[in-house]
């Protein structure tokens, strides 16, 4: 079972209004029942068949490796049960447009479990960039990394899905297209790989150049470990304190400044109040089941994401400016 789910996801689920976590399931069923235990869980699967066999079971939350997010998807959905996954929602963009087709065939409702569209402080910089808060959105600059050397750790492992792109990278192509509101027409792309773990990314840089301007970002699993995420307009930039992993039940700071100098002199701080995001993505999507409307990421989104994932990937490939395919016009 993954470590994301033990220590953040499902105690952020257990904390929400409209969901009841019922069960969890690994290959192990010693390690599903002391999981079981400690989070105070009523049932424990031996295996993921038997937990997506349960007709108690609704829905069930996917954080397995990226490599298994669609098989075991479309499989929970072919039992008639709700999924939210993780992201990325997977390998690539033909898996996630076949996901969409069993979401369609089933009926059940599929989400891709990228809680940063849930919290507060992304729907308030949207709000603001939207009022024209800091004039033209022009630029978007972001950075996520992390350092890992451990040969076992599935970041490391190529065919799981591993590498920087698809843990982390992910995130500033996420947030970009949440705030420019659109779709970057074509990227340009750098990868440096390590032959050491089958030769995964361990660093990329890429531009995603959107109608209304350009975005940077750069991601690696072997530097010091880095989050930001700062949009440029033509009045002001504006940026959040921690733009990905928020401290769960935290507080969480904006910041907009003028620059009318170097040192903050034009600065001013939104503080939001405490809240976990994953809790509030775990009751949207509950929510999205119970009363019928769509999940906080729809596989819309999930697969225009990928595809931007996929178009990086071509680009450092090629060494040319690529287009993401869209599969959905």
């Amino acid at each position: 079972m993954a470590r994301i789910a033990v220590n953040r996801v499902i105690p952020a689920m257990q904390a929400g209004q409209f969901c009841e976590v019922a069960g969890i399931a690994s290959r192990d069923q010693q390690r599903a029942e002391t999981a079981a235990h400690e989070l105070d869980i009523p049932k424990a699967y031996g295996s993921y068949e038997e937990l997506i066999a349960d007709p108690d079971i609704d829905a069930i939350y996917n954080p397995l490796p990226n490599h298994l997010h669609v098989p075991w998807s479309i499989r929970a959905a072919e039992a008639g049960k709700h999924v939210l996954c993780e992201k990325p929602i997977g390998l690539n963009t033909a898996e996630a447009l076949e996901l969409m087709k069993v979401r369609d065939r089933t009926g059940v409702v599929i989400g891709e479990a990228f809680m940063v569209q849930s919290h507060p402080q992304w729907v308030r910089i949207i709000e603001l960039v939207r009022a024209g808060r800091i004039g033209e959105l022009r630029s978007a600059v972001g950075t996520f990394s992390y350092f890992k050397l451990e040969a076992e750790n599935i970041r490391n492992i190529r065919e799981f899905g591993g590498g920087g792109l698809m843990d982390i990278g992910c995130y500033p192509i996420k947030t970009a297209r949440m705030v420019f509101g659109e779709e970057p027409v074509r990227v340009s792309a750098a990868i440096t790989r390590d032959p050491r773990f089958g030769n995964i990314d361990m660093l990329t840089s890429a531009i995603l150049e959107f109608p209304a301007g350009h975005c940077i970002f750069t991601c690696s699993t072997q530097i010091a470990g880095q989050q930001s995420m700062c949009f440029y307009g033509t009045k002001a930039r504006i940026f959040p304190e921690i733009p990905f992993n928020t401290t769960p039940g935290g507080t969480s700071r904006i910041y907009i400044d003028d620059g009318r100098d170097l040192v903050g002199g034009g600065r001013e701080t939104e503080e939001l109040p405490a809240c976990d995001q994953y809790t509030i993505q775990c009751d949207q999507f509950a929510r999205a089941i119970r009363e019928g409307g769509r999940p906080p990421v729809p596989l819309e989104d999930a697969v225009r994401n990928m595809a931007v994932i996929d178009a990086v990937f071509r680009s450092a490939d090629s060494g040319q400016w690529e287009r993401p395919a869209d599969f959905l016009d």
